[in-house]
């Protein structure tokens, strides 16, 4: 029974090998002709998926061979102005590149003796080079073009020829000052794409690209919340308004958090650190109303409000923090008991005085209800307004 088992392995080693003799010759025949060259890479990618064929150098240069005729046929014809599909050529080049990658594993495994003769990497690795500016231009082609998986395969690839041991001798990391660039348009592909692994594979080198730095801050912010990862979200916040005070992305986010937070401490902190940049920004102004109004900081909500309102009187927020910052005081003196008539005087003013605000305000925003709707039935309910009360009554109900 073993004698007819290795009878049969023996005879089926031969026919593997006509039959990739074959396909090699079927091949290296259309390459030649620079016809079918799709059939011929195929024909090669079916013999590699054969485990037994995969250290075949042979396969991977004619593989090579197709790609580089592919790439060099469609150049000629953008070169002369005629009709070629550009992505198929940067798709020619991205793939000259992974057959090389895959040879170079091959060309690297030591022999019987265990040593490593590398053949074909420094021919490979000179050749490649010449074409590596077009695997970044490819990227850029389909980002213009909103493909954002095929242009993050690009600068994917671009960036990863760094650690690649083929392009050992051109040490990319070191003298390539693109690479933080292709790393920084691959974070922003994964970003597009709500991919959280591809966001973060080139941080590190995405970091370097000072140019887009605050971009990157920003990514990196908005990828971190949707992991709900609160510590790096607000520390990325925080380095991001330490250094892009006035980037509209940082103070808004660290400000939403804060308030959600309840942490006003914190919040007026911020809002006074932005003012120092830019204190006249509306902006860091309302903002810091709005905090002080939570922290029952009544009268210098007030003055910082009627400020806004003279600069800008259609800052409409304005308006309500004011009224709402009387209000609020109305009442909490309306709250003490056995009140006497004086303190029933100051609640009436109190009133009085917020009533032109939240009836601005009213006006600006009618479908606000919720902001203005119940401290205007307070208030005309005290002031007696009887006919304003009638109406309140009915639109809260």
């Amino acid at each position: 029974m073993t004698r007819i088992v290795l009878s049969l392995v023996l005879l089926i080693v031969p026919l593997c090998m006509c039959a990739q003799k074959k396909e090699l010759a079927q091949a290296k025949d259309m390459i030649k002709k620079g016809a079918t060259l799709d059939k011929a890479e195929q024909l090669m990618y079916n013999l590699l998926k054969d485990s037994t064929h995969r250290d075949n150098e042979k396969i991977w240069l004619t593989l090579f061979e197709a790609q580089k005729k592919t790439y060099d046929q469609g150049n000629e014809k953008l070169y002369l102005k005629q009709a070629y599909d550009t992505a198929a050529l940067f798709f020619a080049a991205k793939r000259m590149f992974q057959t090389m990658e895959g040879l170079d594993s091959v060309d690297m495994k030591p022999d019987k003796h265990g040593k490593m003769k590398l053949v074909h990497r420094k021919k490979h690795a000179n050749m490649l080079h010449l074409y590596r500016r077009n695997i970044f231009n490819g990227g850029t082609f389909f980002i213009n073009k909103g493909k954002y998986k095929e242009a993050y395969e690009f600068f994917d690839l671009y960036v990863d020829c760094g650690r690649q041991p083929l392009f050992s001798e051109y040490r990319y990391n070191e003298t390539d000052d693109r690479i933080p660039e292709a790393a920084y348009w691959a974070v922003y592909c994964g970003y597009k794409m709500a991919d959280t692994k591809a966001t973060l594979h080139h941080t590190y080198m995405a970091l370097k690209d000072t140019a887009h730095y605050k971009y990157m801050l920003q990514y990196l912010a908005e990828t971190y919340k949707r992991e709900k990862d609160n510590t790096r979200y607000m520390d990325v916040l925080e380095e991001g308004f330490k250094k892009y005070p006035l980037f509209p992305f940082f103070f808004p986010r660290l400000l939403e958090y804060y308030s959600g937070q309840r942490e006003w401490k914190k919040a007026l902190d911020l809002c006074d650190r932005a003012l120092a940049q830019d204190s006249t920004s509306l902006v860091f102004r309302f903002s810091k109303t709005s905090v002080l109004l939570n922290m029952h900081q009544y009268d210098a909500c007030i003055g910082l409000c009627d400020e806004l309102i003279a600069s800008c009187d259609s800052l409409y927020g304005a308006y309500l923090n004011a009224g709402l910052a009387y209000y609020n005081q109305g009442v909490e003196l309306d709250k003490a008991l056995n009140q006497s008539a004086d303190q029933r005087k100051q609640v009436r003013a109190y009133y009085s005085k917020a009533l032109p605000y939240l009836t601005k305000y009213r006006k600006s925003n009618p479908d606000a209800i919720k902001l203005w709707g119940l401290p205007l039935y307070t208030i005309y309910l005290n002031l007696n307004m009887g006919k304003e009360f009638d109406e309140m009554e009915k639109l809260l109900k």
